[in-house]
């Protein structure tokens, strides 16, 4: 009997190591496979197509020898964004996870795991009562709706009233947004990559609410939902 439950306790021990292993099967592999790390401030010429992010990530860790320890459930059902053209390798980095609601926490600098994306903690200069401050009486809904259909508006396609997309938004106190995450795609590659970057930076002209759930969710609707955003009263308006 002891020999038997000791056989059974090897088995469930080794099962157990399998199971951890392929939590981290793509960093071991990443890590072993790839080149040498290249220098901080090297630029390489990348090309990586958009598409999971898990594969994306691989392809990233063999191009920069830059270990990457990913939780594949965090991960999951995540796309990156393409990185194609000259790039230092946090650049690339910073490229790829446009847009998964992601960032990267560094154990060293060949090396990092990923984290849900979190607002830094940044003094906001609305913060104080000025004229200008105290003059605006919009509610911070409306603030971040014109932000939004001023910022969607200056280019042809992220122009809405043609697609449907679900994005969320993390905010900081300053009113800029920090990170954004594409929840469902547009359907279209390029205009995916149009709205994340028009989303990256984007200032609502309101101090961010202390009590403010982050992440904020998005929801762009197509004209056919009887829902439009109008274009025609920012034309001509510059600024974020």
């Amino acid at each position: 009997m002891q020999r038997g439950s000791s056989r059974d306790g090897l088995q469930r021990s080794a099962t157990l190591v399998r199971r951890v292993s392929l939590g981290l099967l793509l960093g071991w592999f990443s890590g072993a496979a790839a080149a040498e790390p290249v220098p901080a401030d090297m630029r390489m010429t990348l090309h990586i197509p958009a598409q999971e992010l898990a594969r994306a990530l691989d392809q990233y860790s063999h191009a920069t020898g830059v270990a990457v320890l990913v939780d594949s459930q965090l991960s999951r059902s995540r796309r990156s964004l393409a990185v194609d053209g000259e790039y230092t390798a946090a650049d690339a980095l910073r490229r790829l996870l446009g847009g998964s609601g992601l960032m990267a926490r560094y154990a060293r600098d060949d090396a990092f795991t990923l984290q849900v994306a979190q607002v830094e903690d940044v003094p906001s200069a609305l913060d104080k009562t000025t004229p200008a401050s105290a003059a605006v009486s919009r509610s911070y809904a409306t603030a971040v709706q014109a932000a939004i259909e001023r910022n969607l508006c200056r280019s042809p396609l992220t122009r809405p009233g043609s697609y449907r997309a679900v994005l969320q938004v993390w905010v900081g106190r300053d009113g800029v947004v920090q990170h954004n995450r594409l929840v469902t795609t547009t359907g279209d590659v390029q205009r995916d990559t149009a709205l994340v970057e028009s989303f990256r930076n984007l200032r609502i002209d309101r101090p961010t609410p202390s009590a403010l759930r982050q992440p904020v969710t998005l929801l762009l609707l197509p004209e056919s939902s009887g829902k439009r955003m109008e274009c025609t009263k920012w034309e001509g308006v510059s600024g974020g």
